[in-house]
């Protein structure tokens, strides 16, 4: 039997309805749905689902809402890994984990693009939601986790990336004066040995822009004898110079707790990959769960970054 938890241990409040979407939603037969990008165009919520196929390559799907919790799905992947090189040969394994980043007069979307080669980030665009144009490879293999910020800083494009560098991994910055070539890249925050988020952490959603400053909702890992746990905190960046950290939460803002997060392909995973902020300054973060559903939890603005501000 499930029980209320007398004692609530996360920062976000678990939609009840939770999983809003599920294998068995996606018209097509497929092994499992998670990790959707998400943002909201006009009145709508859309995610950009990663579908992983019976073949075992994933693509991506759009689903629709117009109250961010119950979702339409498109019949159709939109994007697929693509025929045509030099895409073709980086995406044999199939397309991972989109972020969205809505950018002047059109949405940027990162993603992972996976072969035998390992993962990279590639870049497509779209102004509409039904047309995607792959603009190019931007990594070196071995590198994951992009997320765009959603406006230039001294006239560059910045992003947050996680590339492999062994058995641990932390959050870098790179910038780019057109999107395609990447450089000046250092570590922006790392590992917190001892802490949740002691083997590897990763950009989840494209930083939100507050008073406060560049607000990252993060996945960081730690190892246990029963294998990894993924669990979400966030971090708050300077606006001005979003390699400086300011703060970060010192415990989780949400945790493998529920049957749904436990059990699946991978066990014990809440990862997301987009959160919407709301005019009233609600947080909508949508994450995947033990990669094998969608979910959503909500909190306020204000109780992120005062998380991140403990000190």
């Amino acid at each position: 039997m499930h029980h209320l938890h007398k004692y609530p241990q996360d920062l976000v409040k678990r939609f009840e309805g939770n999983p809003i979407i599920d294998r068995d939603d996606i018209p097509f037969a497929c092994n499992t749905v998670f990790n959707a990008g998400a943002v909201k165009y006009g009145k709508e919520y859309l995610l950009l689902l990663r579908v992983e196929t019976l073949e075992g390559k994933s693509c991506f799907v759009l689903a629709r809402s117009y109250d961010g919790y119950n979702f339409e799905i498109g019949k159709n992947p939109v994007m697929e890994a693509s025929n045509e090189e030099p895409f073709a040969t980086y995406e044999k394994r199939g397309v991972e984990d989109p972020r969205i980043t809505p950018f002047e007069d059109k949405y940027y979307i990162f993603y992972t693009a996976y072969s035998k080669y390992g993962p990279r980030i590639a870049l497509a665009e779209t102004y509409n939601f039904e047309n995607f144009k792959r603009l190019a490879l931007v990594s070196q293999p071995g590198n994951k986790d992009a997320a765009l910020f959603p406006e230039r800083i001294n006239n560059l494009f910045i992003r947050f990336d996680r590339p492999s560098t062994g058995p641990t991994g932390d959050i870098w910055i790179s910038y780019s004066p057109d999107t395609i070539y990447w450089g000046r890249s250092k570590v922006a925050m790392e590992i917190r040995p001892g802490f949740w988020d002691s083997d590897k952490i990763g950009a989840g959603a494209p930083p939100i822009k507050t008073e406060k400053g560049w607000l990252e909702i993060y996945h960081g890992v730690k190892g246990t004898g029963a294998g990894r746990i993924y669990r979400l905190g966030c971090a708050l960046f300077d606006l001005d110079n979003p390699s400086k950290l300011i703060g970060r939460s010192k415990i989780p803002i949400l945790s493998p707790k529920e049957y749904y997060e436990r059990t699946g392909d991978v066990p014990n995973v809440i990862f997301t990959c987009g959160a919407i902020l709301e005019d009233d300054g609600e947080v909508k973060i949508y994450y995947g769960a033990a990669d094998t559903c969608i979910c959503v939890a909500t909190c306020q603005l204000q109780d992120l970054l005062s998380s991140c501000l403990h000190h």
